[in-house]
C-alpha cells in the first residue's frame, strides 16, 4: 500500500477585500466600484474593485464544487461569479453582434431579480437576511449597479476586435458554479 492516494484540494480564489471596512447588509459587504453606474457603491479610484476580482477568479472559481465563505467580500465574489455565467448564456445569442450583446446585458441587469430575504433567493445559505425594508432595496441596487459594471466590462472581455466571441470565454458559459444558478 503507497498511502494516501487523494488528490489534495486546492483551495478557491477569495476576496482580496474581505478585511475591507464598508458597510455589510445580509453578511455581504457593499463594496467600492469603479463605475459610472449610478447606485449606493462609493466609488473608487483603485486598480482593482470587486468586479475585477469577480472576473478574474471567474474561470478558476468554476473548477471548484465547494467553496469556504472567508468573509463578507467573498459572497459579493460567489454573486458575482453566478452573474457571469448567466451572462455568458446571454452573449451567446449575440455573436457578431457586441451592441446588441451590450444592450442585453443591461436588460438582464436592470431585470427583477432576486436577492437574500427573498423565498426563491438561490443562495439562502450562503447569505443571511436583510434587516429591514430598506436595507432589502440597498442591497437589490447594490447588486443591480454590480450587475451593470460587470456586463459593461464583460463585453469588452468577451468580444473579439471582429466582433466575434471569444472561445475561451464562451467555452466557460455550460459550467455551473456550486451546482446553482441565479436569476
Amino acid at each position: 500500500v503507497h498511502g494516501d492516494t487523494t488528490l489534495p484540494s486546492m483551495p478557491a480564489y477569495h476576496s482580496k477585500q474581505n478585511d475591507a471596512q464598508a458597510r455589510q447588509i445580509a453578511g455581504c459587504f457593499i463594496l467600492p466600484l469603479r463605475t459610472e453606474v449610478r447606485g449606493p457603491a462609493p466609488r473608487t479610484t483603485e486598480e482593482i474593485d470587486v468586479v475585477d476580482e469577480i472576473l478574474r477568479y471567474f474561470k478558476p472559481n468554476l473548477l471548484f464544487r465547494n467553496y469556504e465563505v472567508q468573509g463578507a467580500a467573498d459572497r459579493v465574489l460567489i454573486y458575482g461569479t453566478l452573474y457571469v455565467t448567466n451572462c455568458l448564456l446571454t452573449l451567446a445569442k449575440f455573436d457578431r453582434n457586441k451592441d446588441a450583446g451590450g444592450k442585453a446585458l443591461y436588460t438582464q441587469a436592470i431585470s427583477n431579480f432576486s436577492v437574500p430575504g427573498d423565498a426563491n433567493f438561490a443562495l439562502g445559505g450562503f447569505f443571511g437576511e436583510p434587516g429591514s425594508r430598506a436595507e432589502t432595496d440597498e442591497l437589490r441596487s447594490y447588486f443591480s449597479q454590480l450587475r451593470q459594471e460587470i456586463g459593461i466590462r464583460l463585453v469588452q472581455l468577451v468580444y473579439n476586435a471582429d466582433g466575434t466571441l471569444n472561445k475561451y470565454w464562451m467555452c466557460w458559459s455550460k459550467r455551473k458554479f456550486l451546482n446553482k444558478q441565479i436569476d
